[in-house]
């Protein structure tokens, strides 16, 4: 009867006003609610495990996974707030939208929470109930939500008032489908799964079909259904107050070791600070919900997108057919870029890491966010629901001494790193490694860190993390840079002085205290080797670019012409401005080529250094004042954008004992907005770029940039077949790679079973 009353209210619900719909629909449930007490909100029997049940990864309790309904236009408002709020709590979910509703996704609120590793999913394609109305209209309507599907790079479906009918699903392309539960009498279709864990629904055969078929859905896809009440249900209809009922459900699903799937909406949450609508309650509730979860059971649950459930449900079912001796053909239900198995019928490890809740503290004697190699591991692991704290340096009263960015609490020492004598760098050192111990001490008081990321320079700041690692926290030196070898470029030092010695002793003691090592490029790899570091311990993650910021359609490729009607030609430099980097080189180059090249532009880019006064008298005395222009700092979206516009990037380094060994991240840059770049003959580059994948010049010369440079200008087809055979090494060694090989590195390092010091 509760199921005719329930279909009859969903297919009048278009024609009642919404005041009075919300009436009927709280009625119906109260008076519903007294009579299924003994299959609501827990169902017995359900929660016996599916046979062969392996448990979940890594020995977890049980599975906790968020998933959301965004419905109307004020839902949509309400996606940042609560994106921020589960990143509060290193937790991540899935935000499902509705293509074709009544409001319009922008595609920036989509890519902010993919960046922030969140995931995306469509629900309905237009919210009316009328999916699944007939065959004919759910095959035209299945079309239209493959295309979203495509377009968003969603893996998941879920069917608007849970409607369903399993075996028609098999049309969409999808890994999962969440529009079941396992038990919910207040729903149109109330028959439940009666199961608390996830299922693969395999497509049905017919007798023209091999089980090879190429279907939309080949071979079946997985089932998620809810387990905890929906949101709407306990609080819109049923007016409870508190989150008893689900943390009553939650402790029974923990009990049996079953997945806490939970449905919420935006659009039901009033916010701090605005008052509630009807039918809406306060988001409070959903915070205490989690809350409970992270103090109660902290490090006993799984917190898995869904995308990552159904990778793991494939898994074991692949498992299941290898041990019955049959064959493994579930894998290609996976899209291309998403999570894999491998041929051996296991997942990969980018799908099963078990880094969600860990805590891990990050060091850094630099500026965050300006700094990109620390930003770039720090917000990889805030996307994998890592709590991350990060301590820096401020550089200006300005920034704010805490702040949040993209899941990253920052903590702002109040020094600025000035860049002067010997005796300076060791104060500036001095007092922030005292600063991060005493922090990190505190902190170690009322939380355990599992890992703490050091990035040098110093090496010596890794001692900071002295009682972190006595209560069992992993260590990881970042070595950016050797502290010896810059040392002696910057002070023209020999390699047998005292200061130098010095400095590969404490290079060597922060290597020993450390349990990994990560550095950017092979020569630097080799020459730690070469001082001790045993070759297991380190590992190589390349500096390269974020494509979200360095790719050339993000960009608009602006090109103007001078006061004579022809395109200037323009040169880029971008980066640290000091000696070392050979900007009078460059200068000199110029002025060399300002007669053969009369439209030729110089751009610098970077920080006012000391150095740039001896720029700005070079540049006065080569009487280059109208073709050099100094720009200053700009964040990296400019420099992208501005190099959109040039026509030639260079690295002028001189050679010294560092730039002899370092592959600047600045080519990468340049390749990856498609621009021709001229780099210095040296070893750590030639280690990447062979001499037709880059464009050479004999460092500290002028005459060999300028030749360089007139080549570029003289052969442009010439040019492109270089450039494009460097986009090749590019996109080798592009973020996307190094970001998996960097997450997989510290997901293997903090395994319970990995001996401490062999990642």
């Amino acid at each position: 009867m509760s199921m005719l009353r329930n279909k009859l209210y969903y297919r009048v619900k278009p024609f009642i006003p919404q005041r009075l719909r919300t009436r009927l629909r709280r009625r119906l449930a109260l008076r519903l609610r007294d009579s299924i007490v003994n299959v609501w909100p827990i169902m017995p029997g359900s929660e016996q495990p599916p046979e062969g049940w392996p448990g979940w990864p890594g020995g977890k309790k049980f599975a906790f996974v968020l998933t959301h309904d965004v419905e109307s236009a004020a839902g949509l408002r309400n996606c940042r707030e609560l994106m921020k709020l589960e990143m509060e709590f290193g937790l991540r979910s899935l935000f499902n939208f509705i293509p074709e509703g009544g409001y319009k996704v922008p595609s920036e609120l989509r890519d902010e929470l993919v960046h922030n590793g969140f995931e995306i999913g469509v629900h309905d394609l237009r919210h009316d109930g009328r999916l699944f109305a007939s065959r004919r209209e759910f095959n035209r309507r299945a079309a239209r939500i493959n295309s979203y599907l495509r377009e968003w790079k969603a893996v998941g479906f879920r069917s608007a008032f849970m409607l369903h009918k399993l075996d028609w699903l098999h049309e969409l392309s999808i890994q999962y489908d969440a529009s079941t539960f396992d038990t919910d009498p207040f729903e149109p279709q109330p028959e439940g799964r009666h199961t608390i864990f996830p299922f693969w629904v395999p497509r049905p055969l017919t007798n023209h079909e091999s089980q090879f078929t190429n279907r939309a859905s080949p071979n079946g896809y997985v089932e998620l259904p809810y387990t905890l009440p929906q949101d709407s249900t306990l609080f819109s209809l049923l007016g409870e107050k508190t989150v008893d009922v689900w943390q009553r459900k939650l402790d029974w699903i923990t009990r049996y070791g079953g997945m806490a799937l939970v449905d919420t909406h935006p659009d039901y949450m009033a916010l701090p600070g605005r008052s509630g609508k009807a039918g809406e309650y306060p988001i409070e509730l959903y915070r205490q919900l989690l809350e409970h979860v992270c103090s109660k059971y902290a490090g006993e649950y799984w917190q898995p997108l869904p995308r990552e459930v159904a990778a793991f449900v494939v898994q074991t079912e692949n498992a299941a057919r290898l041990r019955q001796g049959l064959p493994d053909s579930l894998g290609p239900m996976l899209s291309p870029g998403s999570e894999t198995i491998g041929g051996n019928g296991q997942i990969s490890r980018r799908t099963l890491r078990q880094l969600r809740g860990k805590r891990g503290a990050i060091l850094l004697f630099s500026y965050y966010p300006a700094d990109p190699r620390p930003r770039r591991a720090a917000e990889a692991l805030a996307r994998e629901g890592v709590l991350i704290d990060l301590i820096c340096l401020q550089k200006n009263v300005e920034e704010p001494r805490r702040e949040i960015i993209n899941g990253v609490s920052v903590f702002r020492v109040p020094l600025r790193r000035r860049r002067r004598g010997k005796i300076r760098y060791i104060g500036q050192y001095s007092i922030f490694i005292l600063r991060s111990f005493l922090h990190l001490t505190f902190r170690s008081i009322s939380r355990r860190y599992d890992f703490v990321h050091v990035h040098n320079m110093p090496d010596v700041l890794v001692f900071s993390a002295l009682v972190p690692k006595a209560r069992g926290a992993t260590i990881i030196l970042d070595l950016h840079d050797p502290m010896p070898e810059l040392m002696m470029s910057i002070y023209n030092l020999g390699a047998e002085t005292h200061f130098v010695r010095w400095l590969k002793r404490l290079e060597k003691l922060s290597i020993s205290f450390a349990d990994l090592v990560l550095t950017p490029n092979k020569a630097f790899q080799e020459l730690f080797i070469s001082r001790g570091c045993p070759s297991e311990k380190i590992q190589i993650i390349m500096n390269s670019p974020v494509s979200d910021v360095f790719h050339p359609s993000k960009h608009d490729s602006l090109a103007r012409t001078s006061a004579n009607g022809e395109r200037p030609f323009k040169i880029m430099y971008h980066g640290l401005i000091a000696e070392r980097h050979g900007l009078d080189t460059a200068l000199e180059a110029i002025a060399r080529l300002q007669s053969v090249i009369p439209t030729l532009e110089f751009h610098i880019f970077g920080d006012r250094t000391l150095y740039m006064n001896k720029v700005d008298a070079q540049v006065q005395k080569l009487g280059l004042r109208s073709c050099v222009h100094y720009h200053g700092y700009r964040p990296q979206t400019e420099i992208a954008k501005s190099i959109c516009s040039i026509d030639l990037g260079i690295i002028p380094n001189r050679r010294s004992p560092f730039t002899e060994i370092n592959m600047p991240t600045r080519i990468f840059e340049y390749l990856a907005m498609g621009k021709p770049v001229v780099v210095p003959d040296t070893q750590g580059i030639r280690d990447y770029f062979g001499p037709d994948s880059a464009i050479f010049f004999e460092p500290g010369d002028p005459q060999s940039l300028g030749d360089a440079i007139l080549d570029v200008y003289r052969n442009p087809e010439k040019v492109d077949a270089i450039l494009a055979r460097g986009r090749t090494v590019y996109e080798a060694h592009r973020w996307e790679v190094q970001e998996v090989h960097f997450l997989d590195r510290v997901d293997v390092l903090l395994s319970p079973d990995q001996p401490r010091g062999h990642p």
